[in-house]
């Protein structure tokens, strides 16, 4: 398994993550016997890093985490490095999504999580969301101070700007930026992935498997309509989905003549892109598991990742990244 750290002077971490929002059932049905499935395969293939949120499920992964984690009370400490997030929340008079990026608000909504999952600290605190009523570097302050109180090791923001993160820099270190970034999502070339290995910033790919485009079993219609968040994203609705497996057909063939999974080949791509590099995807089953743990386990050769490029080239998806109402919140830069 590559280890890489998470961040300049971070610790340590397998630079394959599990994103644990496929545990509160963004796509699809999930029990907690079969997350807790997942987190044991992790462990036997030697993943230690874990990627959640308080609003994945209102708090459900945290919680599916935790219980999990409770096997390892009093045993001289958990196996995995923890990394959630905070800032989405809900306008209390109109229920309209909104974020807030206050030092109250964080700070409360930290403690929330870690109730959930049973722990007195996390590795690693994501803001969710900028929240534009307040300046990033009053939010890196504010997460400096958590720092301070002993209740995060170290922060991140996910889906900024390069920007956003040079001006959050001046101000203290930042650990790692979160993005979405695959052969299916490109908008990190552009700026974000020079400035994070500028900045000693690991850049945490999620989605890196492009929501399931780049493996060997492509989202069908049915497994479409059981997702909340794929039935309303234009890259999996109406013509688009047929569009777009027929364009990622050319990877799964080259996948087959190689003899590697799909999957397997999207992950190597997204972690040959820089030592700052870490990938996080989501999974509900130990056998695809697999398939994401052998790409964090091969040296990409120059003359692969060229073929994947030509197969894949920049701009070959069909329709936006998200939604109208997905797209707000993330910054634009290009």
């Amino acid at each position: 398994m590559l280890r890489r750290a998470l961040g300049k002077g971070g610790p340590e971490v397998s630079a394959l993550g599990i994103g644990a929002m496929s545990f509160a059932g963004f796509y699809g049905a999930v029990s907690v016997e079969g997350s807790h499935a997942v987190l044991d395969a992790a462990l036997d293939a030697g993943v230690d890093h874990i990627d959640t949120a308080n609003v994945y499920g209102m708090g459900k992964s945290e919680e599916i985490i935790g219980g999990f984690l409770k096997r390892y009370a009093g045993k001289g400490g958990i196996p995995f490095r923890i990394a959630t997030k905070a800032s989405i929340t809900r306008d209390p008079d109109t229920g309209a999504r909104c974020y807030d990026n206050s030092a109250a608000h964080l700070e409360a909504e930290l403690d929330r999580s870690l109730k959930r999952l049973g722990l007195e600290r996390v590795d690693l605190f994501y803001v969710h969301r900028r929240d534009p009523r307040v300046e990033i570097e009053e939010v890196t302050q504010t997460l400096a101070r958590l720092i301070q109180k002993g209740k995060i090791g170290a922060f991140g923001f996910s889906e900024i700007a390069p920007t956003s993160l040079r001006r959050a820099a001046a101000v203290h270190p930042v650990a790692a930026v979160q993005s979405e970034y695959s052969l299916q999502t490109r908008q990190p070339d552009l700026g974000l992935l020079q400035a994070c290995a500028e900045l000693g910033t690991a850049l945490v790919a999620f989605s890196p498997v492009g929501r399931g485009l780049l493996s060997d079993t492509p989202p069908t219609p049915e497994r479409v309509g059981a997702a909340p968040f794929l039935k309303v994203n234009p890259r999996f609705t109406g013509d688009n989905l047929a569009r777009n497996i027929k364009a990622s057909q050319p990877l799964r063939d080259l996948a087959a003549e190689a003899g590697y999974p799909t999957a397997t080949l999207a992950i190597a791509w997204v972690l040959s892109q820089g030592r700052m590099m870490h990938a996080i995807p989501g999974t509900r089953s130990p056998g695809h598991l697999q398939d994401l743990v052998r790409g964090a386990s091969m040296m990409l050769g120059d003359d692969l990742k060229a073929e994947i490029e030509a197969r894949l080239p920049v701009g070959w998806a069909h329709g936006a990244r998200y939604s109208a109402d997905q797209s707000i919140g993330p910054e634009d830069y290009c």
